[in-house]
């Protein structure tokens, strides 16, 4: 009878979807392609805005606004959530349930056991009690209450309460009301994603599997979006791992009743907290409640994607392994939005600002916020697939897995990739990435409306070509959509024209800012940057033709350097350096930028140079603010070094947030003093995957500590160690080799042309900065004093 339900709700899907006039029924489904490029022929059924008929605001339409109230506390039609596609939530004492069944678990009750066993045994060494001493077993007892007391209050923060219908449609109008009035062009959405996506929910009802939800991670108002959008049409909402700094006064509360599952940003070895969190999620997936995490681990400072960050995903992979549960279908989600509210604070944290406590409740209902306009929200689906599936593939491909922790690793990075590759082939280039990305891609001091135009309609052209997805402009212009961003980018994007301007012209106002929407485009151009950040090493040196190409092998020993050392922050397709780099260079001779010999000779293509180098350029100027990052955080290893009245000495320890403050110091004092093209290039982000990068190499030494709280330290490796005479930082060594190395693919300019003098400069501020490194901080006192007390022991 089950079954026969489903097929019929899976036939009613198809009969719907059919009025559309795609061709797709139950007994053949179609496979909706992703890895593709695909037909973006808008079409009314294809394209949807879920929120078209929303009212925004009672002054509005005073009658509407007051009906649309009603038909949320009447449950009215879709706002009645009461047919969702899932295993059924949202009844009285639901939560109480899935907490239960986790403090009932043999893992939990073996874990209390054992925490209790270790506390009892410390005990007993100190009162140096004997084992069948009768207090023993009473103090073993009141152990064990104590640490059930502490596994209740793990459960009681972390377990969402998703008990109340009622209160779930509230915050599904605030939330809508929030969305309308934000984004007044709407939330946008592909009809054809979301009907496969229904297929696979009704299938995965039935074998009560769970969907994994795994979303790009831009702004807080992803959790929102995602959860709205399976409210209103019809699949069970997810329960969402957010950061406990969320859970806050009446807003934490809201957010735990709408699914939010509130976790630490750091477990340590808490082994208690990680076994009541993994049986938690596991009795989850077992009970076919979807779920809902983000792959990236935080929200992305700059736009791009983000490494992946694997501790939940594990504890799914895991759970599976363990076979705790069947399977579950992951669904990549990308969302794009217009413009995001966090953009500002964005850019002061990445400068080194402290990060101001999280206050998303006072964000979201800011009278202010909520009057702007902020243009429209894209939400794009990958096609679900079974992660058991997954796995058996990649079994075949890598043979038997077994539980040793590397197994697991390599198969954890796999996933974690092939989410975000399928995050990347689905999301789509709002008109603020193409229009920001434009702005930031062009010599000069700014660009003329009828150049901003040609340039954001050749990059549309661009993106189709290369398989990416653009954002719908239905029916607009590309001038009006041009217009239409720099109004809601006013603050970022500014105007100048009158009577004493020919014509409008556009420049950037922030342009660290900005660089978010630009870098949400980098990945479907990141290997021809990559190229022609290499070919450059020989561009910049000017003179004629012959004297700007280099050898095939000469530019691939180029690419290879750099792609390594980039690896961190970009996201490369399926391949090794060698066959992407014939393919991106056939690419790029394809569409006239370079062109090959038949002796091997490659340089740049003659139409490319009668055009000004404008498209090589704009690849150069997509990846140049990263390899800057990458040269400030080489440059600043050089404040390492032991100070000059120590010349003799080994490297010395500093506090790594002590040297990552000064490394921002000292990027922003070069790029005022114009030896460094790019704010941005100071952001923290980047420069800390630089350092990863560098220790990988064994350039950067790090030392972690646990105590008082987590901190390291850092220092230079003995073969990197910068070379002094006379007590004066010299330009030679190892060191400077990598800083010059990196240093041929940074764009030229004026104040750097002078290799002697910028080496002179950057030295000096360099050895300014390492003077105090032989004064402790607070931590290093606190681990020196502990040594100390130790080697008395």
């Amino acid at each position: 009878m089950g079954q026969n339900k489903t097929e019929l709700r899976l036939q009613e899907l198809a009969n719907d979807y059919k009025k559309s006039g795609d061709d797709y029924s139950v007994k053949n489904p179609r496979a909706l392609k992703i890895h593709v490029k695909r037909d973006l022929t808008y079409n009314e059924r294809e394209h949807r805005n879920v929120v078209e008929k929303e009212p925004r605001r009672i002054r509005e339409d005073p009658v509407a606004f007051m009906l649309n109230v009603g038909l949320y506390y009447q449950g009215t039609g879709w706002r009645g959530y009461k047919n969702y596609i899932g295993t059924k939530i949202l009844y009285p004492r639901f939560s109480n349930k899935m907490k239960q069944l986790v403090l009932d678990s043999k893992k939990v009750k073996d874990m209390i056991d054992k925490l209790a066993d270790q506390q009892t045994e410390t005990i007993i060494a100190q009162k140096k009690w004997q084992p069948n001493d009768k207090r023993v077993l009473k103090q073993r007892k009141a152990l064990k209450k104590e640490i059930e007391v502490v596994t209740k209050q793990i459960a009681d923060k972390a377990v969402a309460t998703v008990d109340s219908l009622p209160t779930l449609r509230f915050f599904a109008f605030v939330v809508n009301n929030i969305l309308v009035r934000l984004y007044h062009q709407g939330v946008h959405i592909r009809e054809s994603e979301w009907v496969e996506l229904k297929r696979i929910a009704l299938l995965a009802q039935e074998k009560k599997q769970s969907l994994i939800f795994l979303p790009s991670h831009k702004s807080h108002i992803d959790y929102l979006v995602v959860s709205y959008l399976m409210f209103r049409l019809g699949i069970q909402i997810p329960h969402i791992v957010a950061g406990d700094n969320l859970d806050m006064p009446i807003v934490g509360k809201l957010l735990k009743s709408s699914g939010a599952v509130f976790i630490r940003r750091e477990w340590g070895n808490d082994e208690l907290y990680k076994t009541v969190l993994e049986e938690y999620m596991a009795t989850l997936l077992n009970q076919g409640i979807n779920f809902e995490c983000f792959v990236e681990g935080t929200r992305s400072r700059l736009g791009k994607l983000l490494q992946p960050k694997l501790g939940v995903v594990k504890i799914i992979l895991d759970a599976l392994i363990e076979n705790r549960f069947s399977d579950c279908h992951i669904v990549p989600i990308s969302i794009g939005y217009d413009k995001i509210i966090e953009t500002s604070s964005y850019a002061t944290e990445l400068l080194g600002t402290p990060k101001e406590k999280e206050s998303l409740w006072g964000v979201l209902t800011n009278s202010r916020l909520l009057q702007l306009k902020w243009g429209r929200v894209d939400v794009r689906l990958g096609k679900p697939y079974s992660l058991k599936e997954w796995l058996d593939d990649q079994i075949k491909m890598r043979g038997q897995v077994n539980t040793k922790l590397t197994c697991i690793s390599v198969l954890l990075k796999s996933l974690g990739y092939r989410v975000l590759a399928d995050i990347n082939a689905i999301s789509v280039v709002m008109p603020s990435a193409l229009v920001g990305t434009v702005i930031l891609t062009l010599r000069g001091r700014g660009v003329g409306r009828s150049e901003l135009i040609r340039r954001v309609d050749w990059l549309r052209k661009i993106i189709d070509d290369k398989g990416g997805q653009v954002s719908e402009f239905h029916g607009m212009s590309t001038g009006e959509i041009v217009d239409k961003t720099v109004v809601i980018h006013k603050d970022l994007i500014g105007e100048r024209k009158g009577k004493d301007i020919v014509e409008p012209t556009f420049y950037p106002i922030a342009a660290f800012e900005l660089s978010y929407y630009r870098n949400q485009v980098i990945h479907l151009f990141v290997e021809e940057a990559i190229v022609c950040a290499a070919l450059y090493t020989v561009v910049k040196k000017g003179g004629g033709k012959p004297l700007q190409r280099m050898q095939y092998e000469d530019l691939l020993d180029e690419i290879s350097f750099l792609s390594s050392l980039l690896k961190l922050d970009m996201i490369y397709k399926p391949g090794g350096v060698e066959s992407n780099t014939r393919r991106t260079i056939q690419w790029l001779a394809d569409n006239h930028v370079i062109e090959i010999t038949g002796d091997g000779w490659v340089g740049l293509n003659d139409i490319e140079r009668q055009c000004g180098r404008e498209n090589y350029d704009f690849l150069c100027f997509m990846i140049w603010p990263f390899i800057e990052s990458y040269w400030l955080a080489a440059v600043s290893l050089f404040t390492l070094a032991p100070p000059s009245m120590h010349a003799n000495q080994k490297p010395i320890w500093v506090d790594s947030k002590l040297f990552a403050n000064r490394t921002q110091s000292l990027g922003k004092t070069l790029y005022y003093q114009g030896d460094l093209s790019y704010l941005e290039a100071v952001n923290k982000e980047t420069l800390n995957n630089a350092f990863i990068r560098y220790e990988e190499k064994n350039i950067l030494l790090k030392k972690r500590y646990s105590n008082p709280k987590p901190w390291s330290e850092v220092a230079i490796s003995n073969e990197y160690t910068p070379e002094r005479q006379n007590g004066i930082l010299m330009p030679r060594g190892h060191l400077w080799g990598l800083v010059e190395r990196i240093g041929r693919f940074r764009r030229e300019g004026k104040n750097r042309r002078d290799n002697a003098t910028v080496s002179t400069r950057v030295l000096r501020l360099a050895d300014m900065l390492g003077e105090h490194n032989t004064i402790p901080t607070a931590n290093q006192k606190a681990a020196n004093k502990k040594s100390q007390q130790d080697s008395k022991l």
